[in-house]
């Protein structure tokens, strides 16, 4: 045991036995060594496992290890002993092993005189269970915490950490699991009901997103759990990062309540950085199931959006160019199709909205949470369904683009030919303003929803001479097709 002890211990053990704690590490375990061949007592015996089991906390005591630490009162260090530095002992009853005294020491002792003692012998400075929170996952609902968040602290000077826990499951929970399997079709694990293992900053300010320790191992149950792939470094030399999600280990958990499972983690220490772990039993959710929970809170009202509409075309009195109308369009920009379901996010200031079906979707596979239209955040606890757009959409069937008045009302906007080509440009919402100054030679739309896009000559009197612009949907506002 004192051949696997770091200078700290070494030092803090030969304090404690009132010996000369000064030199290099390998003098330190001479005179360690030393000690042990005069014959050390009892409380210094004590001292050497209490060392030993804070510098390796996972080794399981036995038995004949607790009855070795028990110490009968007549053997208890003298206030000499303790007023030379001494703190804390613990001494373990053998029948039950359960702590049953501590001896703290007088005031003066914590004074800075014993500051590196006191550094060493007190319990790490962060909690093992700290107050960490973890940020809620929209596809999944937390039916249990198997392992509340623990510290991953540095405990040593040591590169690499090693940590080791351990939960059970009891019978309702191992049923919950296996009743789940394959009852989404199409789903990518086989339960719905999952062991969820998640990792993050050891932070209590806020609710933590995932993130992973770095050079992270995990063994489940003696097996190698697959993590995140590293994400390609954003700049040159950047550290590469996995991307911040929770691990699935049900593949690897024994789906049993007699037997417990075991997790292993090993990381690197970073100085003024400590991670934390915790574990949950979770239900996997699906796009379609969000989109029903988005419906089931209701439709925002289309007042809303007509005070918004107000609100930007109220004239500003510094401005030189005042704005009585607002065109927006009716398309989706991420799929370039008609929306079905216009949300956005309440924290949003435009009125553009996107198809909450196809935003779902996307963050089903690679959880962003980022409006298309301003690229701000825009969390699924945010998003809302607009009821203007759901009332324009149910009114105007074939028209791709609307334009707003002052007083909140709308038309929509009706293809002229004179002004036909703008209507193209603006109906595809996102386009690339580079591509206004491109003439295209093709004639008719794509079946994605793409516009043609003409450069249009002011200086001639019409646009006779040029090719026929494609057929354009018919409005409710006119009554004939054009050509």
């Amino acid at each position: 045991m004192v051949m696997s002890f770091r200078v700290s211990e070494l030092q803090v053990l030969l304090g404690f036995a009132g010996r000369n704690k000064s030199g290099r590490k390998h003098e330190l375990l001479t005179k360690a060594l030393q000690l042990l061949k005069s014959g050390c007592s009892p409380a210094v015996q004590m001292k050497i496992k209490e060392l030993y089991r804070r510098r390796f906390p996972r080794k399981i005591l036995t038995p004949s290890d607790l009855s070795m630490l028990h110490i009968q009162a007549g053997q208890l260090p003298s206030t000499t002993a303790l007023s030379q530095g001494t703190v804390c002992h613990l001494s373990y009853d053998h029948g039950s092993a359960t702590v049953a005294a501590a001896l703290l020491p007088p005031a003066p002792v914590l004074g800075p005189k014993h500051e590196t003692d006191v550094q060493h012998l007190s319990p790490p400075i962060h909690p093992v269970h700290p107050d960490v929170k973890m940020k809620r996952l929209p596809f999944y609902d937390v039916y249990d915490e198997l392992i509340k968040p623990t510290t991953l602290a540095s405990t040593n000077s040591q590169r690499f950490e090693e940590a080791h826990f351990t939960f059970a499951l009891t019978p309702q929970q191992v049923q919950q699991i296996l009743t789940s399997r394959d009852i989404l079709p199409g789903a990518k694990c086989d339960y719905t009901v999952q062991v969820q293992l998640r990792f993050c900053l050891c932070e209590t300010s806020c609710p933590q997103e995932d993130y992973f320790p770095p050079n992270l191992f995990v063994k489940v149950n003696g097996k190698l759990c697959p993590l995140p792939g590293y994400l390609p470094p954003t700049k040159n030399g950047a550290e590469p990062k996995r991307p911040s999600r929770p691990v699935n280990i049900t593949p690897l958990a024994r789906l049993s309540a007699t037997v417990p499972n075991t997790i292993v983690v090993n990381w690197s220490s970073e100085f003024g950085r400590n991670y934390s772990l915790s574990v949950y039993l979770v239900k996997q959710l699906t796009s379609v199931m969000l989109l029903q929970k988005l419906r089931a809170k209701g439709i925002r009202n289309p007042d809303h959006s007509r005070a918004l509409i107000k609100e930007k075309l109220t004239a500003d009195p510094d401005s030189e160019i005042a704005t009585t109308s607002l065109r927006v369009s009716l398309m989706c920009p991420l799929g370039k199709m008609r929306l079905i379901v216009p949300c956005r996010a309440i924290t949003c200031s435009h009125l553009q909205c996107f198809d909450a079906a196809l935003y779902l979707q996307m963050n089903e596979k690679k959880p962003t949470w980022t409006c298309p239209v301003c690229d701000k955040k825009a969390p699924y606890d945010n998003l809302i369904i607009d009821g203007l757009f759901m009332e324009i959409l149910n009114s105007c069937i074939d028209c791709d683009e609307i334009q707003f008045m002052e007083d909140g009302s709308w038309c929509p906007m009706k293809p002229k030919k004179e002004n036909q080509e703008v209507c193209q440009a603006s109906a595809f919402n996102g386009m690339d303003a580079s591509s206004l100054y491109t003439v295209s030679s093709e004639g008719k739309n794509s079946s994605e929803g793409k516009k043609k896009v003409e450069v249009i000559d002011l200086t001639l009197d019409s646009s006779s001479d040029e090719e026929e612009p494609p057929v354009k949907k018919q409005c409710p506002g006119s009554s004939t097709a054009l050509p």
